[in-house]
């Protein structure tokens, strides 16, 4: 593997994070702090606990979640993208680098922004609501696979998209619903049984799952099940990457 073509990338695009400081950190950390307030401080005095944990506590690892998913993907799929839109990608593409060191740089950028982002977000919650972490090494399995699955996806995403606005569309329109109706506030288990099995079929319940469980030792389904299918989706998105620059899907045309 070429290190220095990884490290140039790579460094390229962590230097581009902290130009947009307010746009990569700071926003997403004020909004979340503003579920915090809301939910943690003015709802969530009035919401019995769960199973010993303060509702302000229990939605931590869901907001975690959320601010994750969604800075993965927008990370990744711009990074990719504006070579695109410049051109630049094809000047990327007759270099001397392959294209498991292309995916490595643009992915490993994007996830570790989004890492710095859920521990700077874990940090400040620790200010509203009282933490625990009950499993920190499972927590940060977690962590890091969701970061570099999503990462992958928005990688995919900016491929895919030919045009800024196409960028936005998946992560507002499937994501973020997606992981309001995930167990990000509640947890499934209180749904009646058909909404409850309806529920199963959404993919983020059982990242939220497994995550939670990481800070509470409590679950909607098994941690082993949420580990498979974060595994799942890394191979999904792997395979598909794969495909991309084997057929040059967008890339070549």
């Amino acid at each position: 593997m070429n290190i220095h073509a990884v490290r140039a990338i790579y460094r390229f695009e962590m230097a581009r994070t902290w130009r947009t400081l307010m746009q990569s950190i700071i926003s997403p950390v004020i909004s979340t702090s503003l579920y915090f307030v809301v939910f943690g401080a003015a709802i969530g005095s009035r919401i019995p606990e769960s199973q010993g944990i303060s509702y302000g506590a229990f939605i931590v690892p869901g907001l975690i979640m959320l601010s994750l998913l969604t800075q993965s993907i927008s990370n990744a799929s711009f990074g990719i993208y504006f070579p695109k839109f410049t051109g630049t990608i094809y000047e990327l593409l007759s270099a001397p680098v392959s294209y498991l060191e292309i995916v490595v740089s643009y992915v490993g950028a994007a996830a570790t922004k989004s890492i710095i982002l859920g521990l700077i977000i874990l940090a400040t919650a620790g200010l509203f609501v009282p933490l625990q972490v009950a499993h920190p090494w499972w927590m940060i399995l977690f962590l890091v696979l969701t970061s570099v699955t999503f990462s992958l996806f928005g990688f995919i995403i900016g491929i895919w998209a030919d045009g800024f606005e196409k960028l936005q569309v998946i992560p507002l329109l499937v994501i973020t619903p997606l992981t309001f109706l995930g167990g990000s506030f509640y947890s499934i288990d209180i749904l009646p049984p058909f909404w409850r099995t309806l529920a199963l079929f959404n993919p983020v319940v059982y990242l939220i799952s497994g995550f939670r469980w990481s800070f509470y030792g409590m679950a909607d389904v098994s941690v082993g099940v949420s580990l498979a299918m974060t595994l799942g989706f890394l191979a999904l998105f792997m395979a598909i990457v794969a495909w991309i620059f084997k057929t040059g899907y967008r890339l070549k045309a």
